[in-house]
This record gives structure tokens, sequence and C-alpha cells, in this order.
């Protein structure tokens, strides 16, 4: 059940409810991880902008649909969905998977690794 916290311009979602959404088409997931940490295993077809890449990179962010903001416990992640709210996305786009990537492969969900989409 994604959740929303007062004061947060992002919502709140697990690893299966991004899944869903991803699944559904209509979400990106980036991966606010560090390179090594990427490359040991990321979800399938992440797009990958460092958490202190976000601000200088937004122009890449897709600018339609659903951004699910994902690192490895939820803490980096929810500053790269404050970072692309400052940068004038709206909040109603912004979801912070916020059990990480570990969680995601340890539940069997789609993942790369490598340099591999």
């Amino acid at each position: 059940m994604p959740r929303n916290v007062p004061g947060e311009p992002y919502t709140r979602v697990s690893a299966e409810e991004a899944n869903e959404m991803v699944k559904s088409g209509e979400a990106t997931v980036i991966d606010v991880r560090r390179d090594d940490e990427y490359a040991g295993g990321h979800v399938k077809g992440a797009l990958w902008i460092p958490v202190d890449d976000v601000i200088p990179r937004f122009a890449e962010i897709p600018e339609e649909g659903k951004l699910l903001f994902i690192c490895e416990v939820g803490a980096r992640s929810g500053l790269a969905a404050e970072y692309a709210a400052a940068m004038g996305a709206e909040s109603d786009r912004l979801f912070n998977v916020e059990d990480g990537t570990g969680t995601w492969i340890q539940k069997g969900l789609p993942y790369s690794t490598g340099d591999e989409k």
C-alpha cells in the first residue's frame, strides 16, 4: 500500500508495488547508487543516475510517467526524489522504493548485473 509521509514530496512504495508499476509500463526505475553497487545488481531496465548527479543530469529523466527512485535502503533514493521535486517534477510522479535493491533481488524480481540494462 503506497504511503505518504507529511513533508515528503514523494510516495513510499515497496519493491512489489514498484514492480507492478513497471510491469504496467507506467514507470521508470532510477537507480541512484554508486557504480560498483549498480554493477553488483540492479533492477532490470533501470536508468542509472547516481544521487549526486540527479540535478545536473535532470534532463535525462523522462518527462512522462512515474519515477521510481531506488538505492539500497531508501535514504539516497528519498533524497534523489526530493532533488527531482526541487527541479520541478510533480510530486504525484515521484516514488521512493523504500525497501531497496537488495530486497528487490531477494524477492526474485527482475534484475541485471554489470552494465546490462
